[in-house]
């Protein structure tokens, strides 16, 4: 697991279901897979991972089913040929970890409100008040550019998936060229969202090359490292051939 230096605070969680959301871009699935390895060496309970990604077909968590399984982390997805399909593919299992609350489960939802409609078929097995409904906010995307993009965004997830928001995980990046400028700028955001929706920025994610740039003192929350899980297939090709 990637180490954050001893700076800054881990995210960690009292609730069992830890929902993560967001506009198309927004790195979401990355962040979810990188909490899941996160939790599953920082605390004692059982970790999940469920993907209800239908949106894209190339960063869906479930591509990092071998290294989350690797790592003892529980991966709920579709099997055998439903595993590439991108229809909305919902396993039992999901359901029932949901209602059951044991240990920690995280669910890995596609963007903006067409994918958060997966969460409506499910709503009923949330105890309200007992969930984390999180939105990752990339300020570099054009829907969450600004204040008023995010509210709208939040509007449309909640009346989609039926759940309400509890929290916002700032994660501003534009791929190889993240800076920690534009991180801090994307953070500033996030705090600006949190003010207008008392809804709190429950973490910054970030990624291993700019954390050791960063300021505690500018922060201020619990930082999640991002060591890239999930790429393009041309990436993991290149990977694989050993030509990066």
């Amino acid at each position: 697991m990637a180490h954050v230096p001893d700076r800054f605070k881990r995210p960690s969680f009292s609730k069992s279901i830890i929902t993560i959301v967001g506009g198309y871009g927004s790195g979401k699935s990355e962040v979810a897979v990188n909490l899941a390895k996160h939790l599953v060496h920082s605390q004692p309970e059982p970790v999940a991972l469920a993907d209800l990604d239908i949106i894209n077909p190339y960063f869906r968590s479930r591509e990092a089913v071998k290294e989350l399984t690797a790592l003892g982390v529980t991966a709920l997805v579709p099997q055998g040929e439903k595993f590439y399909a991108e229809l909305p593919i919902i396993v039992p299992e999901i359901k029932t970890a949901i209602e059951k609350k044991e240990g920690k489960v995280i669910l890995d939802v596609g963007g903006d409100d067409t994918g958060a409609r997966v969460l409506s078929s499910l709503s009923d097995a949330f105890d309200p008040g007992g969930y984390e409904l999180l939105l990752v906010l990339n300020a570099s995307r054009p829907f969450t550019a600004d204040v008023a993009g995010c509210r709208a965004m939040i509007d449309e997830i909640e009346a989609a998936s039926r759940l309400k928001f509890t929290g916002i995980i700032s994660n501003t990046h534009m791929m190889d060229d993240t800076s920690a400028e534009l991180v801090l700028e994307g953070l500033s955001l996030a705090r600006a969202v949190s003010q207008k929706t008392k809804l709190p920025v429950v973490f910054l994610s970030v990624t291993l090359d700019i954390i050791d740039k960063l300021n505690p003192r500018k922060i201020n929350l619990p930082v999640l490292p991002l060591d890239r899980s999930l790429l393009k297939p041309w990436e993991r090709r290149k990977k694989a051939s050993g030509t990066e």
